[in-house]
């Protein structure tokens, strides 16, 4: 009989739904999670630091998201029409995100990002948009514009990470250095007539904005005409209840949510100024400036529901004290393991997330990071997943969890040591 790995590898390219990468004698099906946890349908356990990338900010099967859907689903799944939960989180998402005055839903953050870069283009009537490198975007053509980049071209132009992305595409894209501001500015500058936005993941996969940087990436845009975009997929919901931009006090025009938007369910959202979003409105169907901007499932009673419960229990008092200080805890426990075992790697991250770096360098952008050791970054995470931690091996970030607890990061940092101690030290 043919094992679920060899039925998964049959039908799934790689076996799996994307980007994890895994040697065959690794891939596995999925039953089950509940809290941090995740069991394959042999039943052996695994710590997850994955956490669905990132979409269950409060750990699996959640009681809360659980009781919604459970009420909600046996009312109709969709409408493809505004509904009372869509309703009650769009006010919430107002009250919560400093820059939303408008809310439309789309179904993931890829379609939340590209429909942000869509409504500055049209708001502003420029094509061009600036994005730094090494950023993703979602899997549309500005999130796979050097993403990867392998040629190190000059900047400000573009590498398509990803094959299927026309030149043209490529052409309306600038590449700018992320936490340099004077690169940054010379390149808007020099694009200025023809710049409709500029689109950041205010913390760069796990990189720490420079003080100062994203002050100057919003007074940039101002100065230029343009609309500042924050991709807050990742960082929504996730650095404070109001995303990055409150946690960094800076006000984007538009934000991109998604993930923990959704309580573990599919959802994503652009928020932001009134006048820009109205460009959706149907009304104005064959006028200059109109946006075409529909989802058949955005915004679904069901994904509302799930993220109306998350977002409730994500207003909890202290809980954004305990995300940041299980983050703290794993970085510090990474980073204690790391000079242990004699490693030389770079530990990066704010509040609940994580990434390992191993380079030398002090890692400030893409090509910073680019002088990892990538085989030794491969076998330390393939390391880890034998030893029961679920996760990503192409991922450039751990997440946590609300469910995560002190004993699972012990847990964690443990595996880390011997992984270290028998899978990387032998590569030096």
């Amino acid at each position: 009989m043919s094992t679920p790995a060899a039925r998964a590898l049959s039908v799934f390219p790689a076996g799996s739904p994307g980007e994890y990468d895994l040697p065959s004698d690794l891939v596995t099906v999925l039953a089950r999670g509940a809290g941090a946890s995740v069991w394959d349908v042999a039943g052996r356990e695994f710590l997850d630091f994955t956490m669905g990338w990132g979409s269950v900010l409060l750990g699996h099967a959640h009681p809360a998201v659980v009781d919604a859907v459970t009420r909600r689903a046996p009312l109709g799944s969709n409408f493809a029409y505004t509904s009372e939960p869509a309703l009650e989180l769009a006010e919430e998402i107002v009250r919560a995100v400093p820059c939303a005055e408008r809310v439309r839903f789309c179904a993931s953050g890829t379609e939340a990002t590209a429909y942000a870069v869509r409504l500055a283009r049209a708001h502003t009537g420029r094509s061009k948009f600036l994005k730094f490198e090494g950023a993703y975007h979602g899997a549309n053509e500005i999130g796979t514009a050097s993403l990867f980049p392998q040629r190190f071209l000059e900047f400000p132009d573009a590498e398509p990470t990803s094959a299927g992305l026309s030149a043209g595409s490529m052409a309306d894209i600038l590449i700018a250095p992320y936490n340099d501001l004077d690169r940054t500015a010379r390149i808007a500058r020099a694009h200025r007539d023809e710049l409709a936005g500029i689109v950041v993941e205010p913390l760069h996969r796990c990189t720490s904005p420079h003080p100062g940087f994203l002050e100057g990436v919003r007074a940039l845009a101002t100065e230029c005409g343009a609309l500042l975009v924050f991709d807050e997929v990742v960082t929504g919901f996730r650095l404070a209840y109001g995303g990055a931009q409150e946690y960094y006090g800076i006000l984007p025009d538009l934000a991109a949510l998604g993930k923990a938007l959704g309580g573990g369910y599919p959802l994503g959202a652009v928020a932001g100024k009134a006048d820009v979003l109205d460009l959706v409105r149907e009304d104005r169907l064959g006028r200059q400036g109109y946006v075409w901007f529909a989802s058949s499932i955005g915004g679904n009673p069901v994904s509302t529901a799930a993220g109306g419960a998350a977002l409730g229990e994500l207003r909890a008092p202290g809980v954004y004290a305990r995300l940041f200080a299980l983050g703290e805890a794993l970085r510090a426990g990474l980073r204690a393991a790391l000079d242990e075992e004699g490693v030389t790697a770079q530990v990066q991250g704010d509040g609940p997330l994580a990434a390992v770096v191993f380079t030398d360098r002090n890692v400030i952008d893409y090509r910073s990071a680019a002088t990892a050791d990538r085989r030794r970054a491969r076998a330390f995470l393939l390391g880890l997943f034998r030893r029961g931690i679920f996760l990503n091996p192409m991922s450039t970030k751990l997440y946590l969890s609300l469910a995560h607890t002190e004993a699972d990061i012990a847990r964690f940092v443990d595996v880390v040591r011997h992984t270290l101690r028998e899978d990387i030290i032998v590569l030096r």
